[in-house]
């Protein structure tokens, strides 16, 4: 070590202490750093693995209709349409629809004409967003049990369809405002009670959002190292593409291994062998439900 002179010695010491007080140039930029803080905090529930892969992967053209179709209508388009898989509102509180039809019976007759299924469960939605169509909302002090809770009763309408173990079941959060930590980290935490529960039921867990909302904040989350993340994601992005590459706002590490529904057109009416529905249109790469 070089000798210092005291001059030299009492100057070196000035500078050691205004680097280390939290009056120097180094603390104030350090400062912010250590101030933020990520928008989505990591959160781990204790999980039982999800059902293996099986052959229910599957890729190729979806639709969802609010109501499911009548038999005659699904029967119509089977061949007809570029469409093998449908989306059906399965349960939850807050489905927009009601579901007439929609009985063991008819999932019988529909997979015998060769349909595949995407159930979508309709509950509880984000704490922020407007409240005038679906009023009931994730508490955020009780999103992870309430998670849980609606899995469950997805889990029973699964099994009261005839819909076997192992089939996803895709949890609905409509849009809400981005960019709102308190209310995605309630979204997040409510989809790892509703994974943990699916999983526990034998059942695999689905999640469908707005790119820009629900699939933003669980993307961060997986980022974060949260867990258990859904098996599947419904990514809504009305961009008219028919893949699912992600539409620039789902890396393509996230999700990548055969995980992927894209909601990539909406409210559109369409006529095949004669029979007319008003349908969303969807790519799929990902499981379904038999």
């Amino acid at each position: 070590m070089r000798h210092l002179r005291p001059a030299a010695l009492l100057a070196a010491t000035l500078v050691l202490l205004l680097a280390t007080d939290g009056t120097g140039a180094n603390a104030a930029a350090a400062a912010p750093a250590a101030a933020t803080t990520p928008r989505i905090r990591a959160a781990t529930l204790p999980d039982r693995p999800g059902p293996p892969r099986a052959r229910d992967i599957w890729s190729g053209p979806a639709f969802d209709a609010c109501t499911a179709p009548p038999l005659d209508t699904l029967t119509a388009w089977r061949g007809t349409s570029p469409y093998g898989a449908v989306g059906i509102y399965t349960s939850g509180s807050q489905r927009g629809c009601a579901q007439p039809l929609l009985t063991a019976e008819w999932v019988r007759q529909a997979r015998a004409t060769g349909w595949r299924f995407l159930p979508v469960h309709v509950g509880r939605q984000a704490p922020c967003a407007d409240p005038s169509r679906k009023p009931e909302r994730i508490d955020p002090a009780k999103a992870a049990d309430q998670g849980r809770e609606e899995a469950g009763e997805a889990a029973r309408a699964l099994r009261s369809l005839g819909l076997v173990k192992g089939s996803p079941v895709y949890l609905d959060i409509e849009a809400y405002p981005a960019h709102d930590p308190a209310c995605g980290q309630a979204v997040v935490d409510f989809t790892l009670g509703w994974t943990a529960g699916l999983h526990a039921a034998g059942y695999r867990s689905g999640f469908y959002s707005s790119l820009d909302s629900g699939i933003a904040d669980l993307a961060a989350a997986a980022r974060a190292g949260s867990s258990p993340m859904p098996d599947a994601l419904w990514y809504a992005r009305w961009d008219g593409r028919a893949d699912t590459d992600g539409s620039g706002g789902l890396a393509p590490d996230l999700w990548s291994f055969h995980q992927r529904v894209h909601q990539y057109h909406g409210n559109v009416e369409e006529t095949f062998g004669g029979a007319t529905l008003t349908v969303d249109r969807n790519q799929v790469d990902g499981p379904t439900a038999r």
